[in-house]
């Protein structure tokens, strides 16, 4: 007896196989791989505000008054956290906003000026014959570009303020112009040059 053929069957099994999805990504799945990037794209955007605002941040020098110290270009991290601990002290370098007096004359509120701090609340400064003298005793001073050529009578600097000069004396737009800064209006302290590669530093 003849053995029977299998049968074929008269349809496509295949027909029966799970139907998969397509494996390309939606806009829905797409976003959802996306989500992890942006939150820490978010977070460190939310921490490098917090380090600019409150903890230190770089700042461009565009004048020479404070020649021979810094230069046109230079480019300084000024820090912001000391001046919460202590008081501005004498010789510290400083970023400030401009007083009431130069904002009258024109400056922005948020453009900035770096000096040199001569001066701390209660002392007695004075200009004369190219020297700076504080609470009677000259200042030694081997920063500046040139002694100054002016001369300036004894003032007192009041409580919450300090007295401010650029190193270029003689070519600085600074206390001795304008008058005593208050405290309020110190942004921060320079400490360090991070530009030009060849003067990277300690400020």
């Amino acid at each position: 007896m003849p053995s029977e053929k299998p049968t074929q069957p008269d349809f496509d099994t295949s027909a029966d196989l799970p139907i998969h999805p397509q494996t390309a990504p939606t806009a829905k799945g797409f976003w959802r791989s996306q989500q992890e990037n942006i939150r820490f794209l978010a977070i460190a955007l939310a921490l490098a505000l917090f380090l600019r605002f409150f903890i230190a941040e770089p700042r461009f020098i565009p004048s020479d008054s404070m020649v021979p110290t810094l230069a046109v270009g230079d480019r300084l991290v000024i820090e912001k956290v000391s001046y919460r601990l202590q008081s501005p002290m004498q010789g510290d370098i400083v970023v400030f906003r401009p007083p009431a007096i130069l904002q009258d004359l024109g400056y922005r509120n948020d453009q900035a000026f770096i000096k040199r701090i001569i001066g701390e609340p209660g002392q007695i400064i004075q200009v004369t014959a190219g020297q700076v003298i504080v609470d009677e005793t000259p200042l030694s001073e081997t920063y500046i570009a040139a002694p100054p050529n002016y001369e300036m009578p004894a003032v007192q600097v009041p409580p919450g303020h300090v007295f401010v000069m650029g190193d270029n004396r003689n070519n600085s737009n600074d206390s001795h112009v304008w008058g005593f800064l208050p405290q309020e209006n110190i942004v921060g302290r320079a400490i360090f040059r991070f530009y030009p590669f060849d003067r990277i530093g300690k400020v």
